[in-house]
């Protein structure tokens, strides 16, 4: 029996990078919906429910996408909704590759050391990864900073995350590289979630900073979130820091993308959001 990925985008044109990832990680077909509101989900979500038995529908699965996360996270609501008893496909959450990137860069993060009691900050986390990747650093018992460049959309991210996974993260505003240097002060990580092309973190805060042993970076697109460095430094050790760039990140989300598809397909009942697709990313990166 084939395994259908059915890809419900909120965009109007469905991703072709989440796409040709299926079919890397092993699926047969994909069938691809953009535009989907959560209004149109049950009926395609029964389309994959009532068309094999429940033995077989481990074999149908739904990945949701999307350049919208809150959307996403519309239609993954609607998605559970629809299932009743043992009738159910497993569902799958990346809207704008929140999940997968967050947890990669968290894993990375996390092999240099445990965080557990360490302040971290997330620079200009405001956005899909920066939130999640707050969230799920929380969560490991970290003390988490998300800056913005405007307090206000800190305090509501902050407030977002204690809403969606019941940790506590600290608001914080950078507008300026001195400000930059008070959210780093006694840090002990940084992760950078900016938009391509903005330098977040100059070299001069970083290279003798007393605390800061390791840098993340999400953005590829010169110049680099964190100035010095390089996209495709994995660990790679400068002035007694690790570092990781955005390719160094990405080599794993590709690897945990990857791996959550298939694992869709293992049974018919999984739901792969933040924290499942984080125990993935940390699997992997502990192999």
């Amino acid at each position: 029996m084939k395994k259908i990925l059915i890809q419900l985008d909120s965009d109007r044109i469905a991703s072709s990078f989440d796409a040709i990832t299926a079919y890397d990680a092993g699926v047969d077909r994909v069938f691809l919906y953009g535009g989907v509101g959560p209004d149109e989900v049950r009926g395609i979500v029964y389309g994959a429910m009532f068309t094999r038995g429940v033995g077989d529908l481990k074999n149908s699965a739904v990945f949701i996408g999307g350049s919208s996360v809150p959307r996403g996270e519309a239609l993954l609501d609607t998605a559970k909704g629809a299932f009743f008893g043992p009738v159910r496909v497993s569902l799958m959450l990346d809207a704008n590759g929140c999940n997968t990137t967050a947890a990669a860069a968290v894993a990375k993060i996390r092999s240099k050391g445990d965080v557990t009691g360490k302040k971290v900050a997330v620079s200009a986390g405001t956005g899909p990864v920066g939130l999640r990747a707050a969230a799920l650093l929380a969560r490991e018992g970290a003390m988490v900073t998300l800056s913005s460049r405007i307090l206000a959309r800190s305090v509501t991210a902050c407030a977002s995350i204690k809403e969606r996974f019941g940790v506590e993260v600290s608001p914080a505003e950078a507008t300026d590289a001195e400000g930059t240097a008070r959210v780093l002060d006694g840090a002990y990580a940084v992760l950078c979630c900016g938009a391509a092309g903005v330098t977040l973190v100059p070299e001069s805060i970083w290279s003798n900073h007393p605390t800061l042993r390791v840098l993340a970076d999400v953005n590829a697109v010169p110049p680099l979130g964190i100035e010095g460095t390089e996209s495709g430094w994995a660990g790679y050790e400068k002035h007694g820091k690790s570092i990781f760039g955005a390719l160094g990140v990405g080599a794993l989300k590709m690897k945990v993308h990857r791996a959550c598809v298939a694992r869709l397909f293992n049974q018919n009942d999984l739901v792969l959001d933040a924290e499942a697709i984080y125990a993935v990313a940390k699997e992997i990166e502990q192999q």
